[in-house]
């Protein structure tokens, strides 16, 4: 904001609102969901701490560990990617906030995933770790996928946001390349009935493609046609302010 200049009236400045606080039914509202999201996020690796105390861990703990948070991880990772459709093509709004949550949980299976192959499984012996990676191809896909997805994790806070500016939109889309390497290491994986990752894959496939320029021009016909049926009025047209918030603050799209 520019200063006001010396001797000039006091009366020539727009007095300042006091920003509205929140009312404790908004605040729920708001944040509601996102305790619900950590919550349900929260709940295999409680189940797996549960069943661990319990000794239900099956006679292969490392492999049942290993399959379930690489479950987790998968499932987690595709239902970040949904939000951006569900908003674009639904009018879900809500789903927006919960991208990040949801990213980050991903993230920490799948970092689980890792830590119980390297560091339990083998012991963070380097040689076995390195064998495995070049005769193993599904431990190569699946350990391309965390590498990627590495970076996501730390800069997803709001100071890298704006630190990376539009840089950080191009970084993120990484998790388009981070997923189809975790189907393809789970497809790898699997030696028999495959159905269950070929599942995953055309999830992932199919929200991919939800992200292609044909189909996003279809999800903005879409909203319009919405906004048409109810009344609403076309959204209006970004101001200066607004145009420097998105510049700092992109979105992955």
């Amino acid at each position: 904001m520019e200063r006001v200049a010396a001797g000039a009236p006091a009366a020539a400045s727009a007095p300042r609102r006091a920003p509205r606080r929140r009312s404790l039914a908004e605040r729920l509202r708001r944040d509601g969901l996102r305790w619900l999201t950590h919550l349900l996020c929260a709940g295999p690796f409680l189940l797996l701490l549960w069943d661990g105390a319990h000794n239900r861990l099956t006679v292969n703990p490392i492999q049942e560990i290993t399959d379930r948070t690489g479950t987790a991880a998968l499932v987690i990772l595709i239902l970040s990617l949904t939000c951006t459709p569900l908003n674009r093509y639904l009018g879900w709004r809500w789903t927006q906030p919960l991208r990040r949550p949801l990213g980050l949980w991903g993230f920490f299976y799948a970092a689980l995933h890792l830590f119980t192959f390297a560091v339990v499984d083998y012991a963070l012996d380097p040689g076995l770790i390195w064998e495995a990676i070049a005769e193993k191809r599904y431990v190569l896909a699946g350990f391309s996928a965390f590498v990627l997805l590495v970076p996501l994790a730390l800069t997803s806070t709001r100071g890298w946001m704006r630190r990376l500016g539009r840089r950080w939109t191009v970084l993120h889309r990484l998790i388009y390349l981070a997923l189809p390497l975790v189907i393809l290491h789970y497809v790898w994986l699997v030696k028999s009935d495959r159905h269950i990752p070929l599942l995953y894959g055309a999830a992932v496939a199919l929200l991919l493609a939800l992200r292609t320029p044909p189909l996003r021009r279809l999800g903005g016909a879409l909203r319009a046609r919405r906004r048409a049926r109810s009344g609403a009025p076309p959204p209006a047209a970004p101001g200066p302010a607004e145009d420097e918030r998105r510049a700092v603050l992109p979105s992955v799209r």
